[in-house]
């Protein structure tokens, strides 16, 4: 796969990808601004957030996480008894933690800590759309004129996250020798994994491209005599492995309690209604259903956590497993592994068993769909229960909140919930079949190999 798009489809989706963040900032700017309270609160925020459909864990997070007092993250932070995060730890991985940071050094309040937050990620939204660009041409519309985009590039510290994975395989594109790229690669892949976690698992597919040569075996350097790259494969582990403790040991040395915090408080945390899973919305009530007392509700919500705390791991791994397997049988007949499709099945597996499937996870998913041969059909109608979900939870809220009947916003959470639920497991089955739209057909490519011109990932 090699970046073959016109320049002119290039500039339109990287265009249009600058159109498409600044209204996703008017959309979530809506809830914030002047009045403020002593802590630098918008006033409104508590008032509309959920029925305006405006809320974002970045307004939110202004209080709470060391922020409005710009302590630096993790160094004086922590967790409470009753899991609660102090000083400046805050939830999510080192890097996360440093550009929430930077966001609130100049803010005084919440609206200011959006406004640089976002001007803070816009470029990787802007970037991850000029790759695709390159990559996949105007497909790459999905991403830069997707309504993902307007509704969640700035609801989370996703875009940095996206443009990791996104970069490394475009770096893959590159004609550089196989090593040195898968180099490149996992150390993109790695900061990934200081950033969101879940480009770290797309390593194992990567190094199995390497562990076969690459592009059908033709890219093992001449110094591999065997019929694998072993120590091509151990150093795509390695690098990665290195670049995550380079980055997050400094913060485990000088700060350990608030740096476990981060890990620490998304294993404690329970599958709610905040969570949008398969979990809250279907298996609790097999526990909690028809319960006498709050007392025995509580009893059995505790065994119900206790279960979704085993399974939902467990599953994740099994997934992983599966797909990794699934990967090296198309290699047995395809004679190249498909490292891109496997880490969109390893994706799809998180996404469906994880405890919690927060709206802006689409945006993870949706480059796969640029750059995977996924019938359109499937991609519209994920986007459309993404968008049930995406605005009908937070009207659902609001509904709880104001006292109010939720039973019209109810449907529209469930047809959220599962509706991705059902569409991620046809795309397991499709995306571990699934090649890469960007490449020629099987003739062409044919063809190509015979004339002796080479062919990239």
């Amino acid at each position: 796969m090699t970046p073959r798009a016109s320049g002119a489809s290039v500039v339109l989706v990287t265009a249009l990808s600058v159109l498409t963040i600044v209204l996703g900032y008017v959309n979530k700017a809506r809830c914030a601004g002047p009045p403020f309270d002593e802590l630098g609160r918008s006033t409104m925020f508590d008032t509309i957030k959920d029925s305006a459909v405006c809320y974002s864990d970045i307004q939110f997070l202004w209080l709470d996480r060391g922020i409005d007092l710009h302590l630096f993250p993790y160094l004086t932070g922590g967790m409470t008894a009753d899991g609660s995060l102090v000083g400046g730890a805050v939830e999510y991985p080192v890097l996360s933690g440093l550009l929430m940071w930077l966001g609130g050094l100049p803010s005084h309040t919440d609206a200011e800590f959006l406004f640089y937050s976002a001007a803070l990620l816009a470029p990787f939204g802007v970037l991850t759309a000029w790759m695709l660009g390159r990559l996949a041409g105007r497909t790459a519309l999905v991403w830069s004129a997707g309504p993902a985009l307007v509704l969640y590039a700035f609801h989370n510290w996703e875009l940095p996250v996206v443009a990791t994975s996104v970069g490394a395989v475009y770096v893959m594109t590159t004609r550089l020798p196989l090593r040195l790229r898968s180099a490149f690669a996992a150390t993109l892949l790695a900061i990934g994994f200081c950033l969101k976690l879940y480009p770290g698992a797309f390593v194992l597919p990567l190094a199995l491209f390497v562990l076969v040569g690459g592009v059908a075996g033709r890219e093992k350097p001449d110094s591999v005599t065997g019929r694998y790259d072993v120590a091509g494969a151990v150093s795509v582990v390695g690098i990665a492995a290195a670049v995550v403790s380079i980055v997050n040991l400094p913060f485990a040395l000088f700060g350990y309690d608030g740096w476990r915090a981060s890990f620490a408080f998304q294993e404690s945390r329970q599958a709610d209604i905040t969570t949008n899973s398969i979990w809250y919305w279907g298996f609790r009530k097999l526990y909690v259903s028809g319960s006498d007392t709050p007392a025995v509700e509580a009893l059995h919500d505790a065994s119900f956590q206790d279960m979704v705390s085993i399974a939902s791991p467990l599953l994740i791994v099994v997934t992983f497993g599966v797909a990794l397997w699934f990967g090296w049988r198309r290699y047995r007949v395809e004679g190249m592994y498909p490292w891109i499709a496997v880490s969109a099945v390893m994706l799809c597996g998180f996404l469906l068993f994880h405890k919690v499937h927060s709206p802006q996870y689409t945006l993870w998913l949706v480059p796969f769909f640029v750059l995977l041969r996924v019938p359109w059909s499937l991609v519209g109608a994920y986007l459309v229960a993404d968008l049930s979900m995406g605005i009908g939870v937070f009207k659902y809220f609001a509904a709880l909140a104001s006292g109010n009947d939720a039973s019209m916003e109810e449907p529209f959470v469930l047809a959220g919930v599962w509706g991705r639920a059902l569409l991620l497991c046809v795309l397991l089955v499709v995306f571990a079949r699934a090649h890469l739209r960007t490449l020629p057909d099987a003739t062409h490519r044919e063809s190509k190999v015979e004339r002796g011109q080479e062919l990239s990932v």
